[in-house]
């Protein structure tokens, strides 16, 4: 009975809404979808070929449009519709998430994943359960776990090897405590600013460096001005191809499944292209002349972001159990 009045308010704000679902039942769906990429983007790609899928499995029972370029709103926005059903499904990062699923957050923590393989298995498995639960409790099923790869220090100074490496430097971050904390934990010096901001000041010595992934390293241009890209992988976030449990609970048992392994089969797609796109920015920036270097033991890393770890836990106790799976998994 709880479920079926949580799922009456989900209903009940959609219907308040601007956007509602065209369909009605479940044998004549007509989706809406959100995504914030150009519509060549691995993500964008991925998403129409789940759409593609679930349209030609489900006889034409379900179809859709997908609409790129964040032209249905912000993300926030965005995430708040598809779990009052305004909107259908979207591909979301779990960061911003979190301020309404608790459980999001889990995978905002520096190093809390050793490496993207580790993340896939562990989004493919019971972690992805445990955060799936909490999604669901709050409107939003997820349907498959997309890669944004993995944040990386970059800087003019030197290459960082190990955590001492990083003290003193000025470093650009997302304005984010956890972040903010995780190069403090470090002895350097975090500075948030708009990304926009990042390339000038690198430039002029404002600051340092900053992190980011390879694709957006690379077309941003800052390896022309932070020569030193060091592969910490500190920050592995996956995002998720989510769909509304407003919309799902239209569905028969059937096209719940297609839809499931569609969310799925899309999810290996994307992380394919996501790999190809970020091994040409690689390519891209060792030949413009960035010294690269991997590092051999993140064990240390991972012991210095203790502080941070400290602090979210006491914030959120919750969460204890979610973060010690993950540890204990490795």
């Amino acid at each position: 009975m709880k479920h079926m009045n949580f799922r009456d308010n989900l209903l009940c704000a959609a219907v308040g809404g601007t956007m509602l679902l065209a369909g009605t039942t479940a044998s004549a769906l007509d989706l809406r979808g959100w995504n914030i990429h150009v519509e060549d983007y691995p993500v964008s790609i991925a998403m129409e070929s789940f759409l593609a899928e679930v349209t030609e499995k489900t006889g034409g029972e379900i179809t859709g449009t997908i609409y790129h370029n964040g032209v249905l709103g912000d993300q926030p926005d965005a995430i708040e519709q598809v779990r009052l059903g305004a909107i259908d499904f979207g591909e979301f990062s779990l960061g911003p998430m979190g301020q309404a699923i608790p459980e999001t957050n889990v995978v905002s923590l520096p190093f809390i994943f050793s490496s993207i393989p580790e993340m896939y298995k562990l989004m493919d498995g019971e972690v992805g359960e445990a955060i799936g639960k909490g999604m669901i409790a709050k409107g939003m099923v997820p349907l498959g776990w997309y890669d944004a790869g993995a944040r990386s220090f970059y800087n003019s100074v030197r290459p960082i090897n190990t955590p001492a490496d990083v003290e003193g430097l000025k470093v650009r971050v997302m304005s984010n405590d956890l972040f903010v904390g995780m190069v403090e934990s470090m002895a350097g010096n975090a500075t948030p600013m708009a990304f926009g901001e990042v390339y000038q000041s690198i430039k002029t010595g404002v600051v340092d460096g900053a992190e980011n992934n390879p694709p957006s390293y690379e077309s941003t241009n800052h390896f022309e001005v932070a020569k030193y890209y060091s592969l910490t992988e500190h920050l592995i976030i996956p995002e998720c191809l989510c769909m509304s449990l407003a919309t799902w609970e239209k569905l028969t048992p059937e096209q719940q499944a297609i839809v499931k392994e569609a969310g799925h089969a899309s999810a290996l797609k994307q992380r394919e292209l996501w790999q190809a796109r970020e091994a040409a920015s690689m390519e891209k920036v060792v030949a413009g002349g960035t010294i690269v270097n991997t590092i051999a033991d993140k064990g240390p890393f991972q012991q210095a972001m203790a502080p941070v770890y400290d602090k979210f836990l006491a914030a959120n106790p919750d969460l204890v159990g979610l973060v010690d799976m993950i540890r204990n998994a490795k």
